[in-house]
């Protein structure tokens, strides 16, 4: 368990303490779940009466908002950015492995830097170089000429395959693979010819990749993904895509070959993008979005249909398949009176 101030916490993420600085928080909570000892946080105002029953020892707040006798705040800007801070600073979440692991298959041309852990079962292939601080978790496999910066950190199961380069600080999470060939074939007669995938996956630092996502190598250039960027759960990263920094992508969305996402962009759950398409900085899509075309402006999209009662949904369909005739009709009735003026 850790053990820090609220003094020590205000002061490592740059916030005020109005109270005892003194007191000793050992975890993070809600204001509903908060037991003494732990701190809360309070970032959107629906749940301002939770304030008044909290049990917590400490919230974090904005600096206007009043708190009850008898809890102390730290107050800051952006209450919900403090909270993941401190939730970083008394995070207790193991590593994926410590030390290295007497089953872990290590060629002797890897370069392992000072403080590597490999764990159980993992193969380590030739040429490969982990920096300093490297976790690689059990039975990941990290293919030949893989390059792994510093304190970057892979759970159980992680497949990256050959020449691949990432960066510091990133986390990959379990059942992941990095560097998989992308869906390249010609037709030739009727017959398919496989068009290997000669480029690499190049992940810059502080990438946060989730669970059994897939990132694909590109054909000839290289799949590029940049600082910052996090990308949740379930995701197909075709050959050859470029996603600029910072930008979030959530679970189930596909990216196709050779699209390009920009800085800062917001791209909601089971997105799918078309292939060789660009979309410029700061735009948030919808969840269940298509993009097919590219989208030259910043702002919000979206293309989903929202769900509805199935028979509103059946007249909706029938409805639909008649827009072209209608359309035909209108534009009938359009000429007609134009003549007529």
């Amino acid at each position: 368990m850790h053990e820090l101030t609220l003094q020590q916490l205000a002061d490592a993420i740059g916030a005020e303490v109005d109270g005892d600085g003194s007191l000793i928080i050992t975890a993070v909570a809600t204001l509903a779940s908060a037991i003494p000892g732990q701190i809360a946080f309070l970032a959107n105002a629906k749940y301002r009466s939770q304030l008044d029953t909290t049990r917590a020892s400490a919230v974090i707040v904005a600096p206007d908002i009043e708190v009850p006798a008898g809890i102390a705040a730290v107050r800051t800007k952006n209450p919900y950015a403090g909270f993941a801070k401190v939730a970083q600073l008394l995070d207790t979440t193991p590593q994926a492995a410590s030390g290295i692991h007497p089953s872990a298959q290590i060629h002797p041309t890897a370069k392992l830097g000072d403080g590597v852990s490999v764990g159980a079962n993992a193969v380590i292939a030739e040429n490969v170089v982990l920096d300093d601080g490297v976790t690689i978790g059990v039975g990941c496999y990290v293919g030949p000429g893989t390059q792994i910066g510093a304190h970057t950190q892979l759970w159980q199961h992680v497949v990256v395959y050959h020449d691949c380069v990432i960066g510091a600080h990133c986390l990959i999470h379990s059942g992941s693979i990095i560097g998989a060939d992308g869906f390249g074939w010609a037709n030739e007669g009727g017959k398919w010819i496989k068009i290997p995938q000669l480029g690499r996956v190049v992940i810059g630092d502080r990438v946060d990749i989730g669970a059994s996502t897939t990132i694909d190598r590109g054909a000839l250039d290289d799949t590029v993904i940049a600082n910052g960027v996090i990308i949740d759960n379930q995701c197909q990263i075709a050959h050859n895509v470029f996603i600029d920094e910072d930008t979030a992508i959530a679970g189930c969305t596909v990216l196709a070959g050779s699209c390009r996402i920009g800085k800062r962009c917001l791209i909601g759950g089971a997105t799918a993008i078309n292939g060789h398409i660009s979309i410029c900085d700061d735009v948030q899509i919808s969840g269940f979005s298509m993009v097919i075309k590219e989208i030259t402006e910043p702002g919000a999209y979206a293309s989903g249909i929202p769900a509805a009662p199935q028979r509103e949904w059946r007249r909706n369909g029938a409805r639909y398949r008649q827009l072209d005739d209608l359309f035909q009709r209108v534009k009938t009735i359009e000429k007609k009176l134009k003549l007529g003026e």
